[in-house]
């Protein structure tokens, strides 16, 4: 039986003296994809931040383990070392700097670049549309060879093609080499091209449903919506 990877127990945060997270319950084990879906305020992005570590968001109670080890006192770029690597919605454009660079200078292994090869050659994000930044940010994580990965929005601003080919990078060198994964979605489209071992849904901070079918889940989404999800019969029985 694999051991969790991550681990968080009964989880509370607060930010700006509100309660954002209520009792929290998630673990992910060595090689597993999990999603997490919510409307916008639900908390979603807060779980992100508290996993990698912002000290703007203050764990009132529970636990975040890391391989075994309590982790929601370490500083981010200690989760780092420790292979926790996050996926940003904006991440920042470096001029003077080209991505092929800064690969060669992270890398610790080396990335089979099939497509988009076009990228290499230039500044990083400067001038890049939002489908090169994310691929860019992917190219940026498979460099670092993590043990696990937060895509925070990653299908946010993307078509249909693009959202396939960053899917496909994600499959060839982040699923393939056993890479944990927690991608966190508004819209869930993105699970179709990865397909999550376990699918989660987050509403008013609370974790409200766990399944291992995703399709149900977006099946229920787009029938009734996230308000109405507590009461919905396609996930009543909760498995």
């Amino acid at each position: 039986m694999k051991k969790n990877l991550l681990e968080i127990k009964k989880l509370r945060v607060k930010a700006n003296s509100k309660e954002i997270l209520k009792n929290i319950n998630l673990a992910i084990k060595k090689g597993e994809i999990q999603a997490l879906l919510g409307p916008n305020a639900s908390g979603k992005s807060t779980l992100a931040q508290v996993i990698a570590g912002n000290s703007k968001y203050k764990v009132i109670a529970g636990e975040v383990l890391f391989e075994g080890k309590e982790i929601k006192r370490l500083p981010p770029e200690k989760r780092v070392k420790m292979g926790i690597v996050s996926a940003w919605q904006a991440p920042p454009a470096i001029k003077g700097v080209k991505l092929d660079l800064l690969l060669e200078k992270i890398s610790k292994r080396k990335i089979k670049i099939f497509e988009g090869k076009h990228l290499l050659e230039r500044e990083i994000n400067v001038d890049f549309s939002g489908g090169e930044k994310k691929i860019s940010e992917i190219l940026q994580i498979i460099a670092l060879n993590p043990k696990l990965v937060i895509f925070d929005e990653i299908d946010s601003g993307l078509d249909i093609k693009k959202m396939e080919f960053a899917a496909k990078i994600i499959k060839k060198e982040l699923v393939k080499n056993k890479t944990s994964i927690l991608i966190i979605t508004h819209s869930g489209h993105i699970l179709n091209f990865l397909k999550p071992n376990i699918t989660h849904i987050l509403v008013d901070g609370k974790i409200i449903c766990s399944k291992k079918d995703y399709k149900k889940v977006l099946r229920a989404i787009k029938k009734y919506g996230y308000e109405k999800c507590k009461k919905c019969p396609f996930l009543a029985d909760r498995s």
